[in-house]
């Protein structure tokens, strides 16, 4: 078998990685959108992501390349990062506006178009294993909150205490937000350009800066199926039992075998408000767009100018990879049909598909 560079961003060191040139099969994962800007990056911190990412990606891939379903990729790769608290989702989920964490997660089959959604769970560890088990052991699409737990409970699943998400700095951020000074949107420096009527009343510019991010992954299989999940803890501070787009099949998660599998991350108000995933996929299946074009299409110009940001991993049934984001950064990994493991956090990061 011939030898493919491990390619990444230059603060980790060059390794091997063995693949085949050509395969049937390709994964691409995000850990959330938003501004995440080198200057505030320890070189320690920026090599604890680039790993993880790495690592993620590599545990949904072997998954497939055994022969594995494009489900049971985004399964193996989503819990990975849930299971690190670098990642606002699982056990680095961030805390509501009353010291708590609520998680919530989706997953769906391109082929079936069958999908499972949770929200609002306090005691699950692997909030995408809980989705998992609704699309696959229910009626159902979506639960909520106890709802959801007792579910949980009569498949076996092992409810855990809250004290497992706690972790110091998704804390001292809940404080630092909570006390952070009002602002009008009509001041706020954070505002790209002017916010026409109809978005304004939308517009919160501390919830803009309380959000971060969501983890998530698009697969095909050797079978040609696709699969997308998306995981998350919510946005900090939150009130009212409020969700985001990330539970949401059609606005954060969506997959069909006939277009392509989507997950997104940004702020979920606005992904919802403009079926993001679905959307995607839509022009795809109707309009005739190639997967790159019908991502740009929505997150360089309809998110923004409904003033959102964020960005989506997309893949489509060719195994073709998008990764589109409005913002700063994206925590991203992919490999690719040829086997190439690429790794970017910024902006600048060029190695990725553009």
């Amino acid at each position: 078998m011939p030898l493919i560079a491990f390619s990444c961003v230059s603060s980790i060191k060059n390794e091997v990685y063995e693949t085949s040139n050509h395969q049937d099969f390709a994964i691409a994962i995000h850990g959330g959108a938003g501004t995440i800007l080198k200057e505030n990056m320890s070189d320690s911190l920026e090599q604890a992501y680039l790993n993880v990412l790495s690592q993620a990606a590599l545990a949904g891939h072997q998954i497939l390349k055994n022969g594995g379903s494009s489900l049971d990729a985004v399964q193996a790769s989503i819990n990975l990062m849930e299971d690190s608290p670098l990642f606002n989702a699982g056990k680095g989920a961030v805390f509501t506006n009353d010291g708590h964490n609520e998680l919530d997660a989706s997953i769906m089959d391109g082929a079936s178009l069958n999908a499972g959604a949770i929200a609002g769970v306090k005691q699950v560890k692997n909030p995408i294993d809980l989705a998992r088990l609704v699309m696959d052991h229910s009626e159902h699409v979506f639960m909520y909150g106890e709802g959801a737990e007792a579910f949980a409970g009569e498949q076996g699943m092992d409810l855990i205490d809250q004290s497992y998400f706690f972790t110091q700095r998704r804390y001292d951020h809940l404080i630092q937000v909570q006390q952070a000074p009002e602002t009008s949107a009509s001041n706020s420096p954070n505002i790209r350009g002017p916010i026409s009527p109809n978005q304004s009343p939308f517009y919160d510019p501390i919830l803009k800066n309380a959000k971060f991010g969501t983890v998530g992954c698009v697969a095909l299989d050797q079978f040609g199926n696709l699969a997308a999940g998306t995981s998350t803890g919510g946005m900090t501070n939150k009130r009212f039992g409020r969700i985001g787009d990330a539970p949401v099949i059609g606005a954060g998660t969506y997959a069909n075998n006939q277009s392509c599998a989507v997950s997104a991350t940004g702020w979920g108000e606005y992904f919802i408000r403009g079926v993001v995933a679905h959307d995607i996929a839509a022009m795809m299946e109707y309009g005739g767009y190639t997967l790159e074009q019908a991502a740009s299409q929505v997150i360089d110009k309809k998110i923004p100018k409904m003033g959102g940001d964020g960005g989506i991993i997309a893949m489509d049934h060719d195994g073709r990879i998008s990764m589109k984001f409005n913002t700063p950064g994206m925590y991203r990994a992919q490999i690719d049909t040829k086997g190439k493991l690429k790794v970017g956090i910024y902006k600048s990061d060029a190695l990725l598909t553009k």
